[in-house]
């Protein structure tokens, strides 16, 4: 994804690769896709640029990444080789190298922190760990490490472009840690590992009680405790349920259960539950 700035000077770019190609430019567009053994040392850094945004509208990511970097090698001090870094960042991460894309994102951050890019380049380090969480059974440190880039956007960067959507991805990696707890919550349920999986349930509830799967894990908080018999603590998290998810499915699940036995939506007992109810009646959630 390119920023509004970054898009329009792209987009130009392109279009004059393109223009170049037409004419012929001393042989740098005479061959389809890169020459890895040309030697460009008697081309201009421009025109090694230009030829790496060629690429890029010809969707060989991979190959517009080794004449940026070809630019960054042969003249490192230039500007040219400041607008290669950047470029180098993005077209590794238009070819799903992420690992690259990361490593350039952060030397252009390291070399130019103050520059216009730079709040690109921190977006882009967080999208090369935001876009390989695409699936809750995998590694979850792709996804704290997401996390970690995209608060640094928010926070160092808050008046970008890339705020806003920096601020929507934080929010669904962190409802993605919540669906990997439930997925092991729910395993340990139905296993019968009632205490394994009211542990899960309870960092759902405890720490991720912003995400979409709060509701749930207080229902399944309500079947595991009366598994064990624990009536209160069943209790109690059915009146939290009562209290902020009336409206939802899980709602209904668990007042369905709960009055099946006869028991009450509401809290009893000196329980974290019951805790939790409390500072919720006093408008201190959490």
């Amino acid at each position: 994804m390119v920023g509004t700035k970054a898009a329009v000077r792209f987009a130009a770019a392109i279009l004059l690769a393109a223009s170049l190609t037409a004419c012929g430019d001393g042989g740098l567009f005479s061959k389809k896709g890169a020459d890895r053994n040309q030697n460009l040392e008697g081309f201009t850094p421009e025109q090694i640029y230009t030829r790496g945004e060629y690429e890029l509208s010809q969707n060989r990511s991979d190959d517009a990444a080794w004449y940026f970097s070809e630019v960054e090698r042969l003249y490192p001090y230039s500007d040219w080789a400041k607008r290669a870094l950047i470029m180098q960042a993005f077209s590794f991460h238009s070819d799903q190298n992420y690992e690259e894309s990361r490593a350039a994102a952060q030397r252009y951050i390291d070399f130019y922190p103050t520059d216009e890019d730079a709040a690109y380049a921190q977006y882009l380090l967080a999208l090369s760990y935001y876009d390989q969480i695409d699936e809750v059974g995998r590694d979850q440190g792709l996804t704290f490490q997401a996390l970690q880039a995209l608060r640094t956007v928010i926070e160092v960067y808050p008046d970008s472009e890339y705020a806003t959507s920096a601020v929507l991805k934080f929010d669904l990696a962190f409802d993605h840690l919540a669906g990997k707890e439930m997925e092991i919550g729910r395993y340990y349920l139905r296993q019968d590992h009632f205490t394994a999986a009211i542990n899960r349930f309870r960092v759902v509830v405890e720490d991720f009680q912003t995400t979409s799967h709060t509701a749930e894990a207080l229902y399944r908080l309500i079947e595991a405790y009366l598994a064990l018999g624990l009536v209160d603590e069943a209790q109690s998290a059915g009146a939290i349920l009562g209290y902020n998810y009336q409206s939802s499915e899980w709602y209904d699940a668990g007042y369905t259960l709960l009055t099946s036995r006869g028991l009450d939506l509401k809290s009893r007992g000196n329980n974290w539950l019951s805790t939790i109810y409390r500072q919720t009646i006093k408008g201190e959630w959490l």
